[in-house]
């Protein structure tokens, strides 16, 4: 396993990421009731595409919930902490040893666990106290399990006022198995629809920083602010519509220089 020590959420843990398959969209490539290569598989392929071909993440967009959950997580790990009378050693990312798939778990946890950490609205973190919903997180739960080599992962279902649960699921070396095909079978496609992609004229744009935007001033004198389509420059970054005039600047410089 290769551990990446970046913050989640970070645009370094979105880089880190990009184009590779993991584990929390692993559902959309084996579907767990029939063992077999989900229909969403192609989709997701495409998705992974674009990120590599673009340089850009598919996940930066958050909802307020989802901001929300992020910031609980922190209390959530010390009540596991105090809970399970464990230390959790947070992590950004992991990747196998060839860096074709990863995870990005809310902790390990000694040498044999892990954590997923579950930040619901109230009525759905009722609904997780009644029901356990071990096969919507199957693929998830088991694709960390693979991605690390650990033996067991919790599932910690947090909430500030109602009761927290915990709930453990162990290694399936039968699921992982079939899991570990489909992967395969999925980055062998991915590898020849991007192979394809490059004969057609496609060309990857190196990442850029999630703070980078379009520092050319508009008629108005304010700054374009654009972040779609830019392309960096001598002079900083500029969009597609403004590029010709961060050169002409440049030239005018350098005849002066």
């Amino acid at each position: 396993m290769i551990r990446v020590d970046v913050e989640q959420g970070s645009s370094e843990w979105l880089q880190a990421r990009l184009g590779i398959p993991t584990a929390s969209q692993f559902n959309r490539i084996l579907t767990p009731k029939t063992m077999k290569m989900s229909s969403q598989a192609a989709g997701y392929r495409n998705e992974l595409l674009a990120e590599w071909f673009l340089g850009e993440s598919s996940e930066a967009a958050r909802s307020d919930f989802m901001a929300r959950g992020s910031d609980m997580e922190g209390e959530a790990v010390k009540w596991y902490e105090f809970d399970r009378t464990v230390t959790v050693d947070r992590v950004g990312f992991c990747l196998t040893d060839d860096r074709r798939v990863g995870c990005s778990p809310d902790g390990l946890v000694g040498e044999d666990g892990g954590l997923e950490i579950k930040i619901l609205s109230a009525s759905n973190h009722v609904g997780s106290l009644l029901t356990d919903d071990i096969e919507q997180h199957r693929c998830q739960i088991q694709g960390g399990l693979y991605v690390t080599g650990r033996q067991w992962w919790d599932r910690l279902y947090y909430h500030p006022t109602l009761p927290s649960v915990v709930r453990r699921m162990h290694r399936d070396e039968e699921f992982i198995g079939t899991l570990n095909l489909q992967l395969a079978f999925f980055n062998a496609a991915l590898t020849e629809d991007r192979n394809l992609l490059i004969d057609q004229g496609c060309v990857r744009i190196e990442p850029r920083p999630a703070d980078a935007y379009c520092n050319e001033r508009r008629e108005d004198e304010r700054f374009c602010m654009s972040r779609a389509g830019l392309v960096e420059t001598d002079l900083g970054w500029r969009c597609k519509e403004h590029e010709h005039l961060g050169k002409l600047v440049l030239e005018a410089w350098k005849q002066y220089a």
